[in-house]
């Protein structure tokens, strides 16, 4: 039977050699910053994703609205779902047309144009959209706008840019775009 001096002796050996050995540190500080660093680096990918998307479609509401600013809708006699499929279209690389929702409004000259907000005060999205181009050859004022509801993945990791359904498993980011103008 060992003596308990030599078995202390013996931890305290053991125990020197463990602390002088430096193999495996880089893993173990690897494991120790791979998740934070993972973590960042995917919610950086998904909210430049998130403000790309976002000029897409705002540069599809842009387009589209032209067509009611030169007045080919109104004369081709457009309807709600031929707009929409023509926004559709200028979209489609990032966009899904199930998910898209337009809102065209018109406003007779001297109307106070009101905009409503599409997200109640308990973060559900409210689909209230209308579509009414001006009648040829009028000075109305259009509203032009578009609405996206773009899925999020990294909210799971801490970062939350969801503005619908916010700390739901199906939260996402409410994207928008608006043009107005008066048509010639």
């Amino acid at each position: 039977m060992p003596s308990p001096t030599a078995s202390i002796a013996s931890v305290r050996k053991a125990s020197r050699r463990f602390r002088r050995n430096r193999r495996g540190s880089a893993a173990v500080e690897f494991a120790l910053v791979a998740p934070v660093f993972f973590a960042l680096l995917f919610a950086i990918i998904e909210t430049g994703i998130v403000f790309f998307a976002d000029q897409v479609l705002e540069t599809g509401v842009q387009d589209t609205g032209r067509l009611l600013y030169t007045s080919q809708t109104q004369k081709a006699g457009t309807s709600q779902i031929d707009f929409k499929q023509g926004l559709c279209d200028r979209v489609a690389v990032l966009f899904a047309c199930d998910n898209l929702y337009v809102d065209v409004r018109s406003y007779a000259p001297g109307t106070a144009i009101t905009i409503s907000d599409p997200i109640d005060g308990g973060g559900n999205f409210v689909n209230n959209f209308v579509y009414q181009p001006p009648p040829l050859n009028s000075s109305n004022t259009v509203v032009v706008r578009a609405f996206y509801q773009w899925p999020l993945f990294v909210t799971g990791l801490g970062y939350n840019i969801a503005n619908i359904g916010r700390g739901s498993t199906n939260s996402s980011r409410l994207l928008s775009a608006t043009a107005a103008f008066l048509p010639q």
